[in-house]
């Protein structure tokens, strides 16, 4: 009897669909910081800045240490990530990126286990970490740049090719705005998933965002292309 082979996609870092499932997690960290840590939102740092900025204009130097925290931790990934591209580290790892997704995952799975009574700013500074990562390491949307745990860069840039697309009646910038509004989107229900399951669940929903990264680490692969498995 013939084998037969079942064609698994893989997904390339660029991918539309590693994207997507990117762009969940990213939304999927916001509502469960939101939800579980007094309303902070720990992917961003604009809000940190300006924060900072606020208690340092008060005087309030103790408070001033939570924002900053987040802030060091952010750096620290974009470290990271940059640290495991060196054609040295690149040798020891089969896949940088596959290494980064791990890495997110571990720590995600950590800050599941933690449990309320930590302060906020240790989870706070474990999430911005995380969201450091990601986007350091996943830049690109197909040909374009794009952020998979904030969205505004992104709505800009679906806007500009909606306007390119349907004015100017230019058929990659229609590609370009269904592509951004499918991360876009997938942020919205990963913000919205996310609060959802840590109301019902608790701290330990954080896995949830750890399980959607370990199917993207399952089907990542650094070059464009399948995966076969024999089916005897």
């Amino acid at each position: 009897m013939k084998s037969k082979q079942k064609i698994i996609p893989s997904l390339s870092s660029n991918s539309v669909y590693l994207g997507l499932l990117l762009a969940l997690v990213g939304g999927f960290l916001d509502g469960y910081t939101f939800i579980s840590r007094d309303g902070v939102f720990a992917n961003a740092q604009t809000g940190n800045l300006v924060l900072l900025a606020i208690n340092l204009s008060f005087g309030n130097w103790k408070n001033s240490v939570d924002y900053i925290l987040p802030i060091i931790a952010f750096i620290l990934g974009v470290l990271v990530a940059e640290s495991v591209k060196h054609p040295r580290l690149r040798e020891l790892l089969y896949s940088y990126r596959r290494s980064i997704l791990l890495l997110e995952c571990s720590v995600l799975l950590i800050v599941g286990l933690l449990p309320s009574s930590v302060p906020n700013i240790v989870v706070t500074v474990c999430i911005s970490f995380v969201s450091s990562l990601q986007i350091s390491t996943f830049t690109h949307l197909d040909k374009w740049t794009y952020n998979s745990t904030m969205t505004t860069g992104n709505i800009r840039i679906a806007s500009q090719a909606a306007y390119t697309a349907f004015v100017n009646h230019d058929k990659e910038a229609k590609t370009k705005f269904k592509e951004f509004l499918v991360i876009i989107l997938s942020f919205s229900f990963g913000a919205l998933f996310g609060s959802l399951s840590t109301k019902y669940i608790g701290n330990q929903a954080v896995w949830i965002a750890a399980g959607v990264l370990i199917v993207a680490l399952i089907l990542y692969h650094k070059d464009k292309g399948y995966f076969r498995r024999k089916l005897h």
